[in-house]
């Protein structure tokens, strides 16, 4: 098993460590959870810097690195929904647009194509990642209010770039 691997597994059971710490209600709980998370977004960047530095990109690494990703990202979010932090709605957005671009891709793929990650999918990911870490601290509402917002826009940016970078596959010239 590749080093790379071993961090998305890693990443992997961070998730309900992180989930646990987030519910489990004791002095600095959401800090040590918040500590949780940064840990498994700085593995999330380091084993795809050594999956692609090292040639250790496998296909363990292309399907679960994604998902892992989308899981630790809607834990938290389903919490700020949970505490009333975040619409719900806007969480149903980002899970829509995660179904289309998989959904995408599983339209491409029979066809040869392969949809690499776009640049607007790496910033919406990080933007993200930078959001949910500011919204695990006690934030002004205003500030909140922005985090969630700029999740909802780059979510929705992405998502769009997706559709409109490929959308002749729909019209059957790829």
């Amino acid at each position: 098993m590749t080093t790379a691997n071993k961090l998305t597994i890693f990443r992997v059971v961070l998730i309900p460590v992180f989930l646990i710490l987030l519910y489990v209600q004791f002095s600095g709980h959401v800090y040590v959870a918040l500590g949780i998370f940064v840990v498994a977004c700085l593995t999330d960047f380091l084993d795809g810097y050594i999956a692609r530095h090292y040639d250790q990109i496998t296909d363990f690494g292309k399907f679960m690195d994604p998902l892992v990703d989308k899981l630790l990202v809607i834990c938290a979010m389903l919490w700020f929904v949970d505490m009333g932090q975040m619409p719900a709605w806007i969480l149903l957005v980002v899970i829509a647009r995660e179904f289309a671009v998989s959904g995408l891709r599983m339209v491409a793929a029979p066809k040869g194509y392969v949809i690499a990650a776009a640049w607007s999918g790496k910033i919406k990911t990080a933007s993200t990642m930078i959001c949910i870490c500011l919204m695990l601290l006690p934030i002004p509402a205003w500030l909140n209010t922005v985090c969630f917002i700029v999740i909802l826009v780059t979510t929705v940016w992405s998502g769009a770039e997706y559709f409109i970078r490929n959308w002749r596959m729909f019209i059957g010239e790829m």
